[in-house]
């Protein structure tokens, strides 16, 4: 059997392959509440060996785009309980991810008394869609306080605690693609001068304390992370320093015991390639699973995961448009396209109707 399709183990879990579903906002949860629709799109989807699912607020404060979900009132764990269930009953495990949007957000998106915080009153190039009156530019946003961190990496740890509540295997966190976490590592978004910005040492403080306090709320076993060196979306400029930073970051959080990272390269939808030294310096630093993912077909996962580059390889896209994916690379099966016009539009079309094999 190819590794791809193999078992194999993520920290003390058991996955029944190496493919991952990776992180995909879909915009479907209504009033951010998880729901029934939700949860009929991961079962269609686990056959996999993890599921990540769509990035989720941990705050009110993190809900940037429309209809995405939350995991902070009683009402949201209580919305992905039947989707873990129905996810486990197919055989997957599902890591709940974590997403702060910090400024990438409009407050046209966000409950009454939440506030748009970021490191600094930076606002980010390019425009927010909201149901309400469309794109709309990115607001400039509050400077975080030292309180506001600390407040702020508490709702990590909470939230940690009612995935695990909901019946999630564990977290990643999402310090990727420019969100909150991405914000505070990069320095064109962090030009703080107090012990939060400056230095590699200090920009990545923050990430590192959320870091470890979702470790100290539910075990390192159940925390990853998804990073993006070299990525430009949501206004991330490339900078000089940028390997030598993020080589940093993957020895700190090596020493920290996360359970994967999860690294994305964004080249297949035309942003820079992260180079092959910076994957090769993550494979050395981190002792643990590493996840690679962008643009992978069958062929390439497998020679990359026989290549020892990684232990797992995560897929978006075609897995959006083909819940049962595993079976048609298996057997080479022809795939559906993903119809980017339904990406985040709410209701089922191209969320739940896209055709499998006729068994």
């Amino acid at each position: 059997m190819p590794l791809l399709f193999s078992e194999t183990v993520l920290g003390p879990l058991k996955l029944q392959n190496r493919l991952v579903m990776c992180p995909l906002t879909r915009s479907r949860a209504i009033d951010n509440i998880p729901n029934a629709l939700m949860a009929q799109y991961y079962a269609q989807r686990a056959s996999v060996g993890l599921i990540i699912t769509e990035g989720t607020s941990p705050s009110p404060n993190g809900l940037g785009y429309p209809r995405i979900p939350g995991i902070f009132s009683p009402a949201q764990v209580a919305g992905w309980k039947p989707i873990t269930d129905a996810v486990h009953a197919k055989g997957a495990k599902m890591f709940l991810q974590l997403m702060h949007c910090g400024r990438i957000v409009h407050p046209l998106n966000m409950p009454a008394g939440a506030r748009v915080l970021a490191p600094s009153a930076v606002a980010a190039a390019g425009e927010m869609y909201t149901d309400a009156e469309g794109l709309k530019p990115h607001p400039v946003p509050q400077v975080m306080t030292e309180a506001d961190i600390k407040a702020t990496v508490a709702e990590y740890a909470q939230t940690a605690k009612n995935a695990v509540a909901a019946g999630f295997d564990g977290i990643e966190l999402h310090s990727a693609n420019g969100y909150l976490l991405e914000q505070f590592i990069r320095p064109n978004s962090n030009q703080r001068t107090d012990r939060y910005g400056g230095s590699i040492e200090n920009r990545a403080r923050f990430v590192l304390e959320v870091a470890e306090a979702t470790i100290a709320a539910i075990g390192k076993d159940r925390v990853g992370i998804r990073l993006s060196p070299f990525g430009v979306f949501n206004d991330m400029p490339l900078y000089a320093a940028m390997e030598a930073d993020y080589t940093y970051l993957a020895q700190q959080l090596n020493a920290r015991g996360l359970v994967y990272i999860h690294l994305v390269d964004h080249s297949p939808q035309g942003a820079p390639p992260v180079p092959a030294s910076m994957k090769a310096t993550f494979r050395k630093e981190f002792k643990r699973s590493l996840i690679l993912s962008g643009g992978y077909d069958a062929a390439r996962a497998e020679s990359d995961l026989a290549a020892g580059k990684c232990d797992l390889i995560a897929v978006g896209r075609p897995i959006l448009a083909n819940p049962d994916l595993v079976t048609r690379w298996k057997t080479g099966a022809a795939v559906n396209a993903p119809d980017a016009g339904m990406f985040y539009t709410p209701g089922p079309k191209g969320y739940v109707d896209y055709p499998t094999l006729k068994r």
